[in-house]
This record gives C-alpha cells, sequence and structure tokens, in this order.
C-alpha cells in the first residue's frame, strides 16, 4: 500500500491585517507539503460575518502572494460550506453522539453562579443529555456533542509530545447555534476532513481545541490528522508580539524591503532549527524541513537577524530577479515606476548594488547615482569632499577618460597614475571621484559606477564640477 500523500493547510480568519505569526505558520505548512511531494491548501475562516471583510481577505491573498507562499487549487471559503456543517451535526445527532440542549443562557448562567458559589466546577452539564426526545419541547435549542465524562484524551502531537487531558475536563461544546449555525469548532473539524488535511500544523493556542475536536473525529469514525501545535512568537522583549514591538502584519516587511527569499529563511529559523544552518535557500529548507525540529519554546523576533539574513539573499540573488522583486517594492510604497532607462541602469548595476545591502531601501540608496539626473545633486559630505585642489586633479583626469580603455583594470591603472603625478594616493582621489559621479558619500566603488555609467556619463558628471 503506498503512503497517504500529505495534505497540510493554513486558514487564516480575513478580520484584519495578516499577522506575521500567520506567516509563519504558513510557511512551515508549505515547507512540509512541500518537502514531501503533497498538497498545501488555504481556507478562509470567514465565518465570522460581522468581522469578516473582503478586504483582510485580499490582504491574506497578497501576502501568501509576496511571501511566495504557493497553493494548491482554489482558496476555499468557510461560509460557502455551512450546509455541509450542519448536515455533519444531523449525523452526529442520528447517531446518538450529540444531542438537542433546550436551556436557555439564563439556566446556564444560573447553573454557573450556582457551582461558583459552592466552589464547584463551572463546566456546564445539560439536563437534556440523556433526556427522553418524546420530553424535548417545540422551542428553540442548540446542537451539543456528548464528551466522554471519564477516562482521559491523550493528544498524540509533534511538538508538544502526549498531551493528556482529563475527559472531566471537556464541556459537551455547542455544535449548532439555536440558529442552525455552525460553530468555529464543528466547521475546523469538518473543512478538514473533506478536505483530506492529513497533518494539522497551527498555533499552540489551539492546543486545548484539539482535544475537544478529536470528539467530532471520533464520533464520525474519521481518521484523525497528524497534530503539530507550534509556539507562538514573541517580541524582543518576551512578550507575545503585538502592535507596540512595531511590525506585525505581512504587508508591512514588504513596504519596509525585507526581500520575500529572506523573509522566508527568517521565518523558517523563528521555532525551527537544521543543526548550525543559518542561512539556506527554499529547496533546502524544503529538504530539511520537519516536525520534530520544531522547539516547544515561543520563538523571539530579532531584527537585526532578519536583517542579516535578508542581506545574505539580497547579495546571493538573481539579479533579474532581485530588480522584479525591487519594482514590486517601489508600487508597494506607491513611489514612482523606474523609467526605461534606471530600469537598464540597474540591470546593469545589480551586480555591485547587492553586495551588503540588507533591504531594498538600502539598495536604492546606493543606486543613487544611476536614478539621478545631472546636474547631480550633491549632499554636505560629498560637496567637503570637491575642493579646489581636488576640482583641479578631476579636471586633468576628465579628457584622459577620452581614450581610455573602458574596464576595471585600465581605469584603476589611468585614476592611479594622475593621483601619483600630484603626489597623492588613489584613496585620496576616491572621495571626489564619488562626490562627482554620485553626489554621495556612500556608493558602490567609483570603478563600478564609471562602468556602470559608461564613459559618456562618466565624462560628463566630471565636467560639470568643473563647469
Amino acid at each position: 500500500m503506498s503512503e497517504q500523500q500529505v495534505v497540510t493547510r493554513i486558514a487564516p480568519s480575513p478580520t484584519g491585517y495578516m499577522h506575521i505569526g500567520t506567516a509563519r505558520t504558513a510557511l512551515f505548512n508549505w515547507l512540509y507539503a512541500r518537502g514531501r511531494g503533497g498538497k498545501f491548501l488555504l481556507r478562509i475562516e470567514d465565518t465570522d460575518r460581522e468581522r469578516s471583510t473582503p478586504e483582510a481577505t485580499e490582504a491574506i491573498l497578497r501576502g501568501m502572494e509576496w511571501l511566495g507562499l504557493d497553493y494548491d487549487g482554489e482558496a476555499v471559503s468557510q461560509f460557502a460550506r455551512v450546509d455541509r456543517h450542519a448536515e455533519v451535526a444531523h449525523a452526529l445527532l442520528a447517531a446518538g453522539k450529540a444531542y438537542k440542549c433546550f436551556a436557555s443562557q439564563d439556566e446556564i448562567q444560573a447553573f454557573r453562579e450556582a457551582a461558583r458559589a459552592e466552589g464547584k466546577s463551572t463546566l456546564y452539564r445539560s439536563p437534556w443529555r440523556d433526556a427522553d426526545p418524546a420530553s424535548h419541547p417545540d422551542a428553540p435549542y442548540v446542537v451539543r456533542i456528548k464528551a466522554p465524562l471519564d477516562g482521559e484524551t491523550v493528544i498524540r502531537d509533534q511538538v508538544q509530545g502526549d498531551v493528556t487531558i482529563r475527559n472531566s475536563e471537556l464541556d459537551d461544546m455547542i455544535l449548532l447555534r439555536s440558529d442552525g449555525t455552525p460553530t468555529y469548532m464543528l466547521a475546523v473539524v469538518v473543512d478538514d476532513h473533506d478536505m483530506g488535511v492529513t497533518h494539522v500544523i497551527r498555533g499552540d493556542d489551539h492546543l486545548n481545541n484539539a482535544a475537544r475536536q478529536m470528539l467530532i473525529y471520533a464520533g464520525m469514525g474519521w481518521p484523525l490528522p497528524v497534530y503539530a501545535h507550534i509556539p507562538l512568537i514573541f517580541g524582543p522583549d518576551g512578550k507575545k508580539l503585538s502592535k507596540r514591538h512595531g511590525a506585525t502584519g505581512v504587508a508591512e516587511y514588504q513596504q519596509m524591503g525585507y526581500p520575500a527569499a529572506g523573509m522566508r529563511n527568517y521565518l523558517a529559523r523563528l521555532g525551527w532549527s537544521h543543526g548550525d544552518d543559518e542561512f539556506f535557500t527554499d529547496a533546502q529548507a524544503m529538504e530539511w524541513f520537519d516536525l520534530p525540529g520544531i522547539g516547544r519554546s515561543p520563538a523571539r523576533f530579532d531584527f537585526k537577524k532578519l536583517e542579516n539574513l535578508c542581506g545574505q539573499h539580497i547579495a546571493a540573488g538573481d539579479d533579474a530577479a532581485l530588480l522584479h522583486e525591487l519594482e514590486a517594492f517601489i508600487a508597494a510604497t506607491g513611489e514612482n515606476a523606474l523609467t526605461g532607462e534606471q530600469r537598464d541602469g540597474m540591470s546593469r548595476g545589480m551586480y555591485c548594488l547587492k553586495e551588503r545591502a540588507k533591504t531594498f531601501p538600502e539598495l536604492l540608496e546606493k543606486a543613487h547615482f544611476i536614478l539621478t539626473k545631472r546636474p547631480i545633486d550633491r549632499d554636505e559630505k560629498a560637496d567637503k569632499a570637491l575642493d579646489s585642489v581636488s576640482r583641479g586633479i578631476l579636471s586633468e583626469l576628465t579628457p584622459q577618460l577620452q581614450n581610455a580603455s573602458w574596464d576595471r583594470e585600465s581605469l584603476e591603472g589611468l585614476v592611479a597614475a594622475v593621483a601619483e603625478a600630484h603626489d597623492t594616493k588613489l584613496g585620496k582621489l576616491a572621495g571626489p571621484l564619488r562626490a562627482a559621479l554620485a553626489g554621495r558619500a556612500v556608493s558602490p566603488s567609483v570603478f563600478d559606477m564609471m562602468l556602470v555609467l559608461g564613459r559618456d556619463e562618466t565624462i560628463a558628471r566630471l565636467t560639470d564640477i568643473g563647469a
């Protein structure tokens, strides 16, 4: 018998922006499925009609696209499946695994208050659990599952280990509300089963839900998925990651200019490890990722580590792919798109721009010499570098560039010779040259700039400072 195909899913609620924790959960599910030739599915848990918005759904889809987490088939709407959820509740009812409860909210509240006063468990036990159907009134009711009253439920978790819960702590949870709509707890199980999900990899804030959801699987005679409940992400201060730690939505990280490959690498390392490996490709992550490699303690978000990895991914990135992602970043921040001329310059210059840039804004800052137009607008540092002595030396260099061979070795030799003739070092001339070509104190090497700009533009910019 062939092994069952792995099927994982991510099931965010469209009630706000896509949280970075949701993105990490999506990544873990994606890596696990893709590394095993399985399927990765997306379900939008939009049953909360009050809070679900089309904008939030769109933000989820955009976040997944930016992160490069491709899913199989169409995104599934949970709300569109309410009839199927109700059908399962009625099947449990017919099989005697669930019951109709006619207790009012007031009665339940009174029960809880009395139990609290007597120091007893406030877990509600419905008097309708074993009532004869002949005694049922013609009144609204909820459908509750019949939880076992004694014994234990064991969640065999791939991250947390075996987690044992006493059945006396499980309530007869509601499956259908009195208006006939299904609860989240029911919908999740039915959808996971119908979508063929084999592995439920989700945040450990759902761990207690697993024991209650297992009652539905058991009641329907369905096979259980493999559970893996992963720890939450904490901020640098050791508290749950929230708005006060700065960016928490996926879109914000794109707008801050982090490359998606660096983000994937960093999020994979957030709570999961493979030996001492820090920097790795998607292919390596897919090959290595496994559930036992996930730690049980909450991971701490560290912007320095994120930037470090992003810098490595930019440096190692394919030039054309980087330019494509850079243009998507520019569009996401609402800046003006690159002109054809700027794009060509960026293509030529990417080899020297991507070294030591940790984010796209840093890369664009280095690319200022390509993106700017003559006459060059110089910053204060660049202006200081262009004193009268430097201008004099550069004015001697300029005509000699006219007939120089336009390669790094020839240009370095020529500039070194001019510097030597003025009894100065090549490094001393680099500052004024940089100021003339870029108008900035920070830029790629002057020879890279000359090669990217080409002979005519280089000479034109040097001529401008003498004018």
